[in-house]
């Protein structure tokens, strides 16, 4: 005779076949310069703990290094500027008197372009937000359609130093300017954390000791080069106390403002997580630096992450 049996067939898998769900992040990236590139080994570090980046936001440096990464070729673009220390980075550079800024930009960008490739912004596998200022209508303005290199070259244009990028007849600056970490276009993205990676928090004691990316002539030679260039733009005398160039006045000026324009933002919308450096860790040029603050940025992006207390969030608000 039949038996009876609760016990039912399942062609399920077993559990330990199953791939566990990584937890997503959304991840703002800050402003910066050459101190941006602390973000490369943010990201690296954030992607070797086991979260998966599902959407980006940048600012100037950030909305270059997020780009590239929503591209897939961060590590083509890493492997580039860490050999800028044995390459003339002065070529990249086209000077102008005119326009509204010392470089036009289009060099770097066109370079760029050529290393990277270009892509629309809502093609990409991943959600990418670049933010700029409009500097006519005086607001915040989030680039998430159209070509890629666009809006980086728009959100990158550091005002008096490159010129304005004009977008649908839009004079566009750099985005710093109102939003220098811009954790606000993530608030409501569909991921589990919201990280933001900034590098204009308090400065150190002292002068950041500088590591050689590459211990050769070539690079000394460069860096002298650099210098040398630099020095012409920051006039000292012997007589007396130095006082600040135009570059160094600038850079100290932005920096000062965007470190307490960015305290006061992130106090209105605080992300989950803050992985922050000091902004003395290097000037916006120094990207013969690259491989040293690669370094910066992953070391304490693991700091920051060991010891992290997690809380889930639900449509964009942290869950209790």
């Amino acid at each position: 005779m039949k038996q009876p049996t609760d016990i039912a067939e399942s062609s399920a898998l077993p559990a330990d076949t199953l791939a566990i769900r990584k937890p997503t992040v959304a991840l703002a990236l800050g402003s910066g310069g050459a101190k941006g590139l602390a973000h490369i080994g943010a990201i690296e570090e954030i992607e070797a703990q086991g979260y998966e980046i599902v959407a980006i936001a940048g600012t100037s440096m950030g909305a270059l290094i997020g780009g590239i990464y929503a591209m897939g070729k961060l590590d083509v673009y890493r492997d580039w500027v860490s050999a800028l220390a044995k390459m003339d980075v002065l070529k990249l550079v086209d000077w102008t008197l005119s326009g509204g800024g010392l470089i036009k930009g289009e060099r770097i960008i066109d370079t760029l372009r050529e290393l990277i490739g270009d892509a629309a912004i809502e093609d990409l596998p991943l959600a990418f937000t670049a933010v700029a200022t409009d500097l006519d209508r005086e607001r915040e303005v989030w680039l998430t359609r159209g070509p890629l290199f666009d809006a980086i070259r728009a959100s990158i244009a550091i005002p008096t130093v490159f010129r304005p990028h004009t977008l649908s007849e839009r004079r566009l600056v750099d985005g710093g300017l109102l939003n220098p970490v811009p954790v606000t276009p993530l608030i409501r993205e569909t991921a589990d954390y919201l990280f933001a990676v900034s590098v204009d928090g308090p400065p150190e004691n002292g002068t950041p000791e500088e590591v050689p990316a590459t211990p050769t002539d070539a690079s000394e030679s460069y860096r002298a080069r650099i210098g040398d260039f630099i020095g012409r733009l920051i006039p000292h005398s012997a007589d007396r106390p130095r006082e600040p160039g135009m570059l160094e006045l600038l850079t100290q000026s932005m920096d000062l403002m965007q470190a307490n324009l960015s305290r006061l933002r992130l106090a209105a919308y605080e992300p989950d997580l803050l992985i922050r450096l000091p902004r003395n860790v290097a000037n916006i040029y120094e990207f013969y630096r690259a491989r040293e603050l690669i370094e910066q940025g992953r070391l304490q992006a693991r700091r920051m992450l060991t010891g992290w207390q997690p809380h889930h969030r639900v449509n964009g608000v942290r869950a209790p």
